[in-house]
């Protein structure tokens, strides 16, 4: 049974929630605070957290930001805030996607199983058969494992929507991709939820990818079409 961990500290909400997500099949753990999250994921780590920006103690966006750097966990945000720099925010941290409260509880399954299928795909197609080493510019990205590493050899933490964003640059090098084509290589589908967040996934990358200045960018936007993975890239078994 797929696993959830819903963060909040409205007991009222986290009740309603977790028994709308029990009633459609999912098991579902609760928690109100970082220090209660950490205790969920240490006895078990779950399939997806939905959690919560206004929270005691730290705030759900530096409980994300240290989930990513821990866990390969999917993420969904739920805020009050309704700018979209507090979108960017959530994104910029390394979530898979967000929800604006207030929010129908309908509107919330379907992008729990927006994010499942996602992942839940992916998990399906390394296990069914072997994937290969893509290097360029002296990195490595290992399909299999779902690891980055430097031209040091030091590994760098991808959330799963910086993956899939950098396997479809590297599975199409030296060619531009405009933003809806990045939408469907990496989602499987159309996605309107947020339109930029494709911007966000790009400058999140780059400064992981981009640390050393005397090299071109390998991102490169190419204006008012898209965007273009520079480097070649060599297929190792």
């Amino acid at each position: 049974m797929i696993r959830l961990l819903l963060v909040d500290d409205d007991l009222e909400v986290l009740a309603l929630l977790k028994r709308f997500l029990e009633q459609h099949g999912y098991c579902v753990d609760v928690a109100t605070d970082g220090p209660t999250l950490w205790q969920a994921v240490e006895r078990q780590l779950p399939d997806l957290i939905i959690l919560d920006v206004m929270l005691p103690g730290e705030s759900g966006l530096v409980l994300c930001q240290r989930l990513r750097a821990e866990h390969a966990v999917a993420i969904i945000m739920l805020t009050a805030m309704s700018e979209l720099s507090d979108r960017v925010v959530g994104l910029e941290v390394g979530a898979d996607d967000y929800l604006t409260k207030p929010f129908d509880a309908r509107e919330l399954l379907a992008r729990v199983r927006a994010v499942l299928r996602r992942t839940g795909e992916a998990r399906r197609v390394l296990n069914e058969r072997p994937r290969p080493i893509l290097e360029f510019a002296d990195w490595q990205l290992d399909v299999t494992r779902r690891e980055l590493r430097s031209p040091e050899k030091v590994m760098i933490p991808l959330s799963a929507g910086e993956f899939e964003l950098l396997l479809v640059f590297a599975e199409h090098p030296r060619r531009v991709l405009t933003r809806q084509q990045l939408l469907d290589l990496t989602r499987g589908e159309a996605y309107d939820a947020f339109d930029r967040s494709i911007d966000v996934q790009v400058s999140r990358l780059r400064r992981k990818l981009d640390t050393d200045p005397t090299r071109v960018p390998m991102i490169r936007t190419v204006r008012n079409s898209g965007y273009l993975f520079t480097p070649s890239v060599m297929v190792r078994q």
